[in-house]
C-alpha cells in the first residue's frame, strides 16, 4: 500500500503502525488506535489510506459506533 515517493520531498512513504492518531472532522474529532499510516521517512508528512478516512467519516457522522468515548479536558489560555 505504501512505498512510493513523497509528493513534498524526495523521501519514501513507509507504513508504520501508530498507537493513537487523532483526526479532525467537520463533525468533531475521532481517535483511531493501532492504525497503519504512511509516513515520509524524510519530512514526516502523513498519508492515510481511503479505508481509514472512510472509517473516520462513519464514526464522526454516527454511522458506526466507536469502541469507546473518551473525555478530553478543555481550558482557555487567558
Amino acid at each position: 500500500m505504501y512505498g512510493y515517493s513523497c509528493e513534498y520531498c524526495e523521501g519514501t512513504v513507509k507504513e508504520r503502525l501508530v498507537k493513537k492518531e487523532i483526526f479532525k472532522h467537520k463533525d468533531g474529532f475521532v481517535m483511531l488506535e493501532n492504525v497503519p499510516v504512511g509516513i515520509c521517512d524524510k519530512c514526516g508528512y502523513r498519508y492515510y489510506h481511503s479505508v481509514i478516512l472512510k472509517r473516520v467519516d462513519e464514526i464522526a457522522e454516527g454511522n458506526r459506533a466507536p469502541a469507546r468515548t473518551e473525555i478530553i479536558p478543555v481550558a482557555q489560555l487567558g
